[in-house]
């Protein structure tokens, strides 16, 4: 078998099934980083081999099996407190129904963000830990989504996963009544695996495939376990709003084409059809919140599929009251631009000046903004210098190119 075939497999498997595989496996084992660890091994093996034995024909199962047996291993040669024996137990008993050719298994991914935002984790690292555990995300690209250097983020995480290892933290989903407060943490994950696939516009960067995907399937889930959560649906609207344009933000040539110039004719009307029956239901529940707010921000956008115009003053007026629900840079700097558009480049600058230069130093959006609205004024200098900050800053070549030739404009 070709070696390049069994590793685009293993590449393809990893990507597709990581998630689900380390969430079955720490649920069971009720030890997050033994799981990673026992899953890492696993690929590991396929690489070994897969190119001399043949891609399986369940290569979940084969990666399940082989992480199974590894945590086995692990545990016979370690001093084990009675409840690990158990799990062992336990799993040992099960071996041959997991193994059998028809195996499949449960999707506990849900189950897993849920634990990972158990009150005696840090709150600043519930999000993080998902994001890397159950959603894929790489430390570094977590890192850079949270604005801090890719060491300090790995050392959060692996202390965040000693404490879901103590014996404070059950897992197992929590009592209903648990629910409210783990759902702002749960939500943000699903909202960030989302955003990240999403940034990732020519779909160049392999860690990124399939983000969107399974972000929408999470947010999927999220709806049929708690039905009547705004907050829910918000996000599940908000999700299916920016997904609708997807085919919409490149151009014949693969050029990156922001919102306010694409072809509405290219949205998906099915899509956004299902996130304005999505944002209606949220509503009847009376209940506002981050993500209602958002996606009533794209739904805005979305009405230019049928009037041909966007009404900035009213998505002005949304950002000003998710100012209220989430501060964030990323809020205040599309506050700024809503502004701008509604009431002019200059009182739009005067928003963005209002945040810290040391908030702001490695915020890409903030320098695109600030070089249109300098380009705007006929500030060409600055224009220029921003321009420059903000392709220094960008990850995509798409749109690093538009800004180039934006910046060649000045």
């Amino acid at each position: 078998m070709s070696t390049t075939y069994a590793h685009q497999m293993i590449e393809q498997t990893a990507r597709h099934s990581y998630g689900r595989l380390v969430a079955f496996l720490a649920v069971r084992w009720r030890d997050l980083a033994a799981a990673e660890d026992a899953l890492a091994d696993a690929l590991l093996a396929a690489l070994e081999s897969w190119p001399e034995t043949g891609v399986p024909d369940k290569p979940e199962a084969w990666l399940l099996t082989a992480a199974r047996r590894r945590l086995i291993d692990g545990n016979r040669h370690a001093r084990v407190h009675a409840d690990a024996k158990q799990t062992l137990i336990t799993m040992a008993k099960n071996a041959q129904e997991w193994a059998g050719p028809e195996e499949s298994f449960p999707d506990e991914r849900l189950k897993m963000l849920f634990i990972c935002a158990h009150p005696e984790i840090d709150p600043s690292m519930r999000t993080p830990l998902m994001l890397q555990s159950v959603l894929g995300l790489d430390a570094a690209r977590i890192a850079s989504a949270f604005i801090v250097k890719p060491a300090t983020m790995g050392q959060r995480l692996t202390r965040a996963k000693v404490k879901l290892k103590s014996d404070d933290i059950q897992f197992d989903l929590p009592g209903k009544d648990e629910w409210p407060e783990r759902l702002d943490a749960v939500l943000e994950a699903v909202y960030a695996a989302y955003g990240s696939g999403w940034d990732d516009v020519a779909g160049v960067d392999p860690r990124r495939k399939g983000l969107t995907e399974e972000a929408i399937f999470m947010g999927r889930l999220l709806v049929q376990f708690m039905p009547g959560e705004p907050e829910v649906l918000g996000l599940m609207a908000l999700m299916l709003y920016c997904e609708a344009r997807r085919h919409a933000r490149r151009d014949e040539t693969g050029g990156y084409v922001p919102i306010t110039e694409q072809d509405h004719s290219r949205w998906s009307i099915t899509m956004i059809e299902e996130a304005e029956y999505c944002l209606r239901a949220a509503a009847y529940e009376n209940r506002i919140g981050r993500f209602q707010l958002q996606a009533a921000n794209q739904s805005v956008h979305a009405q230019r599929a049928w009037t041909g115009r966007t009404e900035w003053e009213e998505i002005a007026l949304l950002y000003e009251g998710l100012m209220g629900f989430a501060p964030t840079i990323g809020t205040i700097v599309g506050r700024a631009a809503a502004v701008a558009e509604a009431h002019g480049a200059e009182i739009g600058m005067a928003l963005l000046r209002e945040l810290p230069a040391e908030a702001v130093k490695s915020y890409q959006p903030y320098w695109a903004l600030s070089a249109h609205l300098f380009k705007r004024m006929q500030r060409f200098e600055e224009a220029h210098a921003a321009y420059s900050r903000s392709i220094g800053l960008c990850m995509d070549p798409s749109i690093s190119a538009f800004l180039e030739k934006q910046a060649g404009e000045c």
